[in-house]
């Protein structure tokens, strides 16, 4: 045989050896999700603006600080109802993980949502009863009242009770019954 008939054929120019396709997206805003941003893209204005101020003017403004503490803590919370609506809490789920679909992980994953319900509800009531209580004081730098950062955090517990609760419903249409986690196949 010549050299040209054992010479591997030029490869062809359409083929490729790595074809990925993308999944269709859908973005779904809602109103935790708006809020969240809107809060996110403010504290990220303040934070930069103290820090021109501090190190380029070499004069930092007084008020961003406090502001940019007080709208982080509405943002963990308005945040947090996003974590609820995509249930994606942290939780520890080795029990029910171990458990055969049946009666008892159905009552156990039913205690889990009203217990969750249960707890975001008592924060949600707290959230109300601190921000009337917190109307008389005011920030220290800025001459507002207290109430309006509480109020902030009342509305993101609110938005997870909500969101908890529609959780609730979900699994309760459902049965309680959760797709079993994904395990490893066993290899031979």
């Amino acid at each position: 045989m010549t050299d040209s008939a054992r010479a591997p054929a030029d490869p062809v120019e359409d083929v490729h050896l790595i074809v990925a396709e993308d999944e269709e997206v859908t973005v779904e805003y809602f109103l935790e999700d708006w809020l969240s941003i809107a809060l996110f893209w403010a504290l990220a204005f303040i934070i930069f603006l103290q820090f021109f101020t501090r190190y380029v003017m070499n004069d930092s403004l007084a008020w961003t600080e406090e502001i940019a503490r007080y709208l982080l803590m509405v943002l963990v919370f308005v945040g947090g109802a996003m974590v609820m609506r995509r249930n994606t809490n942290i939780s520890v789920e080795l029990v029910m993980n171990l458990m055969q679909d049946g009666l008892r992980r159905r009552v156990l994953i039913a205690a889990v949502e009203i217990t969750k319900l249960f707890f975001v509800g008592l924060l949600a009531y707290f959230s109300i009863l601190i921000t009337e209580r917190m109307h008389g004081l005011y920030m220290t730098v800025v001459d507002w009242p207290m109430s309006l950062v509480y109020g902030g955090i009342a509305v993101g517990c609110f938005l997870m009770v909500f969101r908890q609760a529609l959780n609730l419903l979900r699994e309760a249409r459902n049965g309680f019954r959760r797709a079993p986690p994904h395990s490893i196949p066993d290899v031979d």
